[in-house]
């Protein structure tokens, strides 16, 4: 890695070694934030998935009740 940055600093382009780690360090974040998102999608989806089964129960059991 040393070796990469002695090489960008010798041709004088550390602004594009900066920029690529500035990109690079969002496109992570970036995926980071996404994976999380899909995981709270698929926690949410399994919330109302069992709400729903609970009031199907529910409604079974109190029609059952009432006759």
């Amino acid at each position: 890695m040393t070796d990469l940055i002695n090489t960008f600093a010798a041709r004088g382009d550390l602004a594009h070694l900066a920029l690529f780690l500035w990109a690079s360090a969002a496109s992570g974040a970036f995926l980071l934030t996404l994976r999380e998102y899909a995981a709270t999608t698929r926690r949410f989806d399994d919330f109302v998935r069992e709400l729903a089964q609970f009031n199907r129960r529910a409604r079974r059991n109190g029609a059952r009740r009432s006759e």
